[in-house]
């Protein structure tokens, strides 16, 4: 599939799950972030979100959709401005306000129009101030050059079709000593064609995951430093659940990505 194809399609599917009752990625159909009677509560505390992070959002901001918590390795501090790449219902960006405090920003970037106005529909019923949420493509930033202090992105840019271009827009929006505090699915090993043609495994995280070499290559070629992917192997058992029956777990995982613009 060309770019546009791949992210219309994208586009669509999370637009779907911005608009279907109560808002997840539990009440969609197809490969998916949580299943049976899972809850989106339940797969964030999973993945590493303490009860007093998932008590704080507005509810309806956590969707269920990502695969490890990047706020916690982003050691936010105040006054730093924060941008979230695709942002969701802006779960990430309530909690990153919380630790930046009044005298910070956090920007949150989503394709979805249906996603950006669920957002900002949960900004005003939490009273953030701090916050806002714009519409624009992951790999052509609304952001100025050298605007924000840190990048967060939960299990986002695995779908994005044209990751080299997503992560020098990355670096280009980052200040100097800006830093990447990511989540996303990589791949362990090469996905098998049946799986990377499947557009519903695109879509659910799983076939658009890049390798983790490739990866790091993508990021010391851009100019990064400090570059550190650490591997979840916990979060096979997770991601397992997405599509059972795929085999999937053998091929991908939850990782955290970190590095330095210098």
């Amino acid at each position: 599939m060309k770019a546009n194809d791949v992210r219309d399609n994208v586009r669509q599917n999370y637009a779907k799950i911005a608009r279907e009752r109560g808002g997840g990625c539990c009440d969609s159909k197809g490969p998916s972030c949580c299943s049976g009677t899972r809850t989106p509560t339940d797969m964030s505390a999973q993945l590493g979100y303490s009860p007093e992070e998932l008590a704080a959002a507005p509810d309806g901001a956590n969707m269920g959709l990502g695969c490890g918590n990047p706020r916690a390795i982003a050691a936010l501090r105040p006054g730093e401005t924060v941008l979230d790449l695709g942002s969701g219902g802006g779960f990430d960006c309530f909690l990153a306000a919380q630790r930046v405090g009044p005298t910070g920003q956090v920007i949150g970037v989503d394709m979805t129009p249906d996603m950006i106005s669920k957002a900002r529909a949960n900004a005003e019923i939490g009273s953030y101030a701090n916050v806002e949420f714009r519409l624009g493509e992951i790999e052509a930033l609304p952001v100025a050059d050298g605007a924000v202090d840190v990048i967060m992105s939960n299990c986002v840019i695995n779908l994005s079709p044209e990751k080299p271009r997503v992560y020098r827009e990355a670096f280009r929006v980052l200040k100097t000593g800006g830093r990447l505090a990511i989540s996303d699915v990589v791949a362990l090993r090469p996905l098998p064609e049946e799986i990377k043609a499947d557009i519903a495994l695109l879509s659910g995280c799983v076939a658009g995951a890049a390798l983790v070499d490739e990866l790091r290559q993508i990021l010391a070629e851009i100019g990064f430093t400090g570059i550190e992917i650490k591997v979840s192997e916990a979060s096979r058992e997770v991601i397992r659940e997405w599509a059972p029956g795929s085999g999937i777990e053998q091929y991908v995982a939850s990782a955290t990505i970190q590095a330095i613009k210098k």
